[in-house]
């Protein structure tokens, strides 16, 4: 029977530790557009960092941008709607957004990210996507784990700090309270790194062990 080329690949549950199966449904729905509005959302955000001024609207788009993250993901399962085409995109918007938003902070005074920030973050997100797309595709289900989803909550909070210690009217107004603020983006700057690098290894000693365990 031909496939309908206005349908998309749609998956379906699956066994732990099992690639779910794939059929075929209806075209680009709801989180898939979700997901793709995040994307135009990022490059936004990504301008309004380059401006260097409205650090307020910057940073109440970056928050709306990382919410949809959890939505999308949410209807997908909720309604059944998890795609190929969402597994696929979803995970890339993500680090496109915190990849993105990383890097055009790291130049910047002021922002608290440096360069050692970014590359460990970027370089651990690059090497889990190449290890995950190797598994999945001899069939193992290797999606993220609780320590990846505390990374991207960890992400997902620090990085608005960052963008709100650039506003000058957001720091005239915290006063005296300035310096307990920077300390504690530094602070949660640091433990996100940490807890990046925590999943990374994590990651890599799961696929060491499921690559063992095929040979």
């Amino acid at each position: 029977m031909p496939i309908d080329p206005h349908k998309e690949i749609l998956v379906e549950a699956a066994p732990a530790g099992v690639t779910p199966q794939v059929t075929t449904s209806g075209s680009l729905n709801i989180p898939n557009i979700i997901t793709f509005s995040r994307l135009i959302l990022t490059f936004v955000i990504l301008i309004l960092i380059s401006i260097e001024k409205v650090w307020i609207v910057t940073t109440v788009l970056f928050v709306i941008a990382v919410a949809t993250d959890f939505v999308d993901g949410y209807l997908a399962r909720k309604w059944n709607q998890v795609t190929a085409l969402g597994r696929i995109m979803d995970p890339f918007v993500d680090k496109i957004i915190i990849g993105g938003t990383m890097i055009f902070l790291t130049p910047l005074v002021g922002s608290g990210v440096t360069a050692w920030m970014t590359f460990t973050v970027i370089a651990r997100e690059m090497f889990i996507t190449a290890l995950r797309s190797v598994l999945e595709g001899q069939g193992v289900d290797f999606s993220a784990k609780m320590s990846g989803k505390l990374k991207m909550l960890l992400q997902s909070i620090v990085i608005p700090l960052c963008l709100l210690s650039l506003s000058p009217w957001f720091m005239n107004g915290l006063g005296a309270a300035q310096g307990t603020f920077l300390m504690t983006r530094n602070v949660l700057l640091w433990v996100m790194v940490a807890v990046t690098v925590y999943s990374g290894v994590e990651y890599v000693a799961r696929g060491w062990s499921i690559m063992r365990g095929k040979t």
